[in-house]
């Protein structure tokens, strides 16, 4: 399924910004190269969330049981261009999946594991997918019991697949598969026919916009390595490092940011879940890790608890990759002064934003912290590959002006390689998410700035779409502002964000009662949770009050109601 068009796989190519090799192609040369070298490792902690003992594969052992599910999926019916749903936590089995996926040439539709019915429903049934790949257990739920569950409603879906002990009646259990020889015939017929153009779609990730539903991003092979190579520049990683990935493996950071470098560089990767601290710093110290990323709130707490990093020898760190809120550049110069370790700024995004400060390109900690490089801009130069790409530019969001003086906040307007063809049968969508030269309207609003550099950086302003970012997981306030509609006793509702020290945000629901009626915090996150949606999206706080403020054309003021939580406070 090839959806850029002609003319930009063209003009990509023959600029070197996109190339011929696909993901597989990568992890082959890995294999070939390094055989014996350890590829990948299992969190420490896997037996306390998922079933299976804890896991360790070299480049070899990963390659066979690549072919094992590779084959397994054709069995039951999986092809080229077949849209393949996975839920998985951040465990070995998953980058297997994603390998095998990409060596038969099948899409991978990654959901989170807060995902419950309401979503797997949802975005299934929309997506099409032909075989669903889980787990048997979760923690205390029955992952692939509660997707069987869910096969009436999705007519598409064929086969159920899953990785542990005890799968039901109807589901595959995977484990006594990767656990014997694979049907080499069967998979080699199929790749002795396989054309793979690196410019097919690979995955379709799932990000919350303003809409009720998440919108599909499809995600190509070449997509996925342009938007690596700014991990791969910002932490200078080379085939020594060992990279352990905290973030969830299911969109542009875990895959991006964390999955796709590894496969660039040929390094080891070491997978964690859930996120527990003492877990991370042990996983650290025995798996001598070399680069990681975190949020700015857990870097912070380190530092104001030196105790907690005095029981753990982080020598090996020596950088450590950071965003999805703004740095604090006491926190990045302190990393920095006390334990020798840079932390680099990353602002992304599933649609494309692929803007990282190293300190190759911003050596300054302090000015790393507050800003990130103007890339894509003509006369400006920097260290990492994927500025070379990319055009951005910022615009008045009221006229369309092209902004070009400092301190005069715009929406970020950005095209090039890392930025996706168009949402996943999104077609009404797209016509406004581009603007008539063909960039991505980012909804992201930022200004040039620069202390004695005037011009040559992007400070980052505020978000224009209504978005909260929970610990790093997005909710769509309209999502959750349908739903309420259904509440027998709510007249109204906006959902807005509020600042919290460790998450970043968490989230408030204002209720307005129909009249005669009464809404309580019980009752409003109990009916979200009959919904079946992720636990993640559920409100922490929830105010009545008589009437939504409004502008003179009827929009909800959510500012006033965020103004609100704060004086509360």
């Amino acid at each position: 399924m090839i959806l850029h068009p002609g003319s930009r796989i063209q003009e990509y190519t023959a600029q070197g910004w996109w190339g011929t090799t696909t993901l597989d192609q990568l992890f082959r040369r890995n294999v070939t190269a390094k055989p014996d070298a350890v590829a990948l490792v299992d969190p420490l902690n896997r037996a306390s969330f998922t079933d299976g003992a804890p896991r360790r594969y070299t480049y070899a052992e990963l390659d066979a049981q690549v072919d094992r599910l590779a084959a397994a999926l054709l069995a039951h019916g999986v092809g080229k261009d077949d849209v393949v749903a996975v839920q998985l936590p951040n465990i070995a089995e998953l980058v297997i999946f994603y390998l095998a996926v990409a060596r038969i040439g099948a899409i991978a539709s990654p959901f989170p594991v807060q995902y419950r019915e309401y979503e797997l429903e949802q975005l299934g049934a929309f997506a099409g997918v032909k075989a669903f790949v889980t787990v048997t257990r979760m923690g205390e739920r029955h992952d692939a019991q509660v997707v069987a569950s869910l096969k009436p409603q999705l007519p598409s879906l064929q086969t159920v697949l899953a990785f542990g002990d005890h799968a039901p009646e109807g589901v595959v259990a995977l484990d006594p598969i990767l656990a014997q020889s694979h049907d080499a015939a069967l998979l080699g017929a199929h790749l002795s026919q396989l054309h793979m153009d690196p410019n097919e779609v690979f995955t379709v990730c799932w990000t919350s916009g303003t809409e009720s539903m998440p919108k599909g991003v499809p995600r190509t092979h070449n997509d996925w390595i342009a938007i690596a190579y700014g991990t791969t520049d910002a932490a200078e990683l080379t085939g020594e490092d060992h990279l352990l990935c905290p973030f969830p493996l299911v969109n542009m950071a875990g895959i991006g940011g964390m999955h796709v470098p590894w496969l660039l560089t040929g390094s080891r990767l070491v997978m964690h879940h859930p996120f527990d601290l003492p877990t991370f710093l042990k996983q650290v110290v025995v798996e001598k890790i070399t680069y990681t990323v975190a949020p700015p709130a857990l870097l912070n707490l380190l530092l104001l608890r030196e105790e907690i990093l005095a029981q753990a020898d982080i020598s090996s760190l020596r950088i450590i990759g950071s965003g999805s809120a703004p740095l604090s550049p006491w926190m990045v110069k302190t990393w920095w002064e006390r334990h020798g370790i840079h932390v680099t700024n990353f602002f992304g995004s599933n649609e494309g934003i692929a803007l990282v400060g190293g300190p190759a390109d911003i050596p300054d900690p302090e000015q790393r912290a507050r800003y990130f490089p103007r890339f894509g801009v003509k006369g400006l130069t920097w260290a990492a590959r994927v500025a070379q790409g990319m055009q951005t530019r910022l615009v008045d969001p009221a006229t369309g002006e092209e902004i070009a003086e400092p301190g005069r906040p715009g929406e970020l307007l950005i095209s090039g390689p890392t930025v996706f063809s168009g949402y996943f049968k999104g077609e009404s969508l797209n016509r406004s998410a581009f603007d008539a030269d063909g960039y991505y309207r980012t909804g992201d609003v930022f200004e040039i700035a620069g202390e004695g550099d005037e011009g040559r950086f992007y400070r980052y302003v505020d978000r224009a779409k209504d978005i909260i970012n929970r610990g790093g997981m997005k909710i769509a306030s309209a999502e959750l502002e349908a739903l309420l509609q259904g509440h027998p006793a709510v007249a109204e509702s906006a959902v807005v964000g509020y600042p919290d020290p460790v998450l970043g945000e968490r989230t408030c629901a204002f209720i307005v009662a129909k009249p005669g009626a009464t809404a309580s915090f019980e009752d409003i996150v109990g009916f979200l949770k009959d919904k079946r949606i992720a636990s993640y999206k559920l409100p922490e706080r929830v105010e009545v009050i008589p009437s939504l403020p409004r502008n003179p054309v009827g929009k909800i003021l959510k500012r006033e109601l965020r103004a609100q939580l704060t004086e509360n406070d």
